[in-house]
């Protein structure tokens, strides 16, 4: 479910998957065609489709969730700092790519406007800042590992992030699937099919933004549990849509 689009899709497929979602075919053939002049989409034979070239490093990194347990490591203490102040905030665009690169990152912005995470990535530091301007942070980025800090009060890195709100969906998360799990077996092809992907694509965006905190800040078990029952509901999910289109196939 999560990589079904890595590989090249016919258009019918994608209009069949849309008119779940009340997704006109006229309208979905409109944001096929705007996507393919962004470079976002291409097409490697007469109506089929497949990720473009200006987004296969940000696909790469968001169908990368199944892998999270190996992209970290034990944490000693230490801190990356993202510094973005000599990049300038006119060009709105690429702010944009820069903060969501950082985000996808698990980086945080402080108040005195640099951007921080826990230094637990299995990454080196060069190839880390190559994923960050892969995915759309500015080539000019410089990133830092701090291991002594000397800061004001109010500077407590460590409560950026809201880490009671995340245990609450990592666990309100895998008891969604859980209980969908149950539900997908007796459910109409159809049904069962837009279920998955609606409750699969929700979990997978929060994977991909979870800031992969170390158990020091986090419940990373938690976290590593979601990603464990995500893996189960991606296969279900991938047969509920394998059979839907079967089922529009034979009609």
């Amino acid at each position: 479910m999560s990589s079904a689009f890595s590989a090249p899709q016919s258009i019918g497929r994608l209009i069949d998957a849309a008119a779940l979602f009340d997704i006109e075919p006229a309208t979905l053939r409109v944001a096929v065609t705007r996507l393919l002049k962004e470079g976002l989409l291409e097409s490697p034979g007469r109506g089929v489709y497949q990720p473009g070239p200006n987004s296969r490093a940000l696909t790469r990194r968001v169908q990368g969730w199944k892998d999270v347990s190996s992209r970290i490591v034990p944490w000693k203490g230490d801190w990356l700092v993202a510094m973005t102040g000599h990049l300038g905030r006119t060009d709105r665009k690429q702010l944009r790519a820069r903060e969501r690169a950082l985000g996808l990152s698990g980086y945080k912005e402080t108040k005195s406007s640099y951007w921080v995470r826990p230094a637990n990535l299995a990454r080196e530091l060069d190839d880390h800042r190559a994923d960050l301007i892969g995915i759309g942070a500015d080539d000019a980025i410089s990133i830092l590992r701090v291991t002594e800090r000397a800061l004001p009060n109010s500077e407590r890195w460590e409560t950026l992030w809201r880490t009671e709100d995340l245990a609450r969906t990592y666990k309100a998360a895998t008891e969604a699937m859980t209980a969908s799990l149950e539900r997908l077996p007796n459910l109409p092809k159809d049904i069962a099919a837009r279920e998955s992907l609606l409750i699969g694509q929700a979990v997978i965006r929060t994977i991909n933004f979870d800031p992969m905190l170390p158990p020091e800040l986090s419940d990373q078990d938690a976290f590593l549990r979601m990603v464990d029952t995500m893996v189960r509901y991606n296969e279900t999910g991938r047969k509920c849509w394998q059979a839907y289109y079967a089922s529009m196939e034979s009609s």
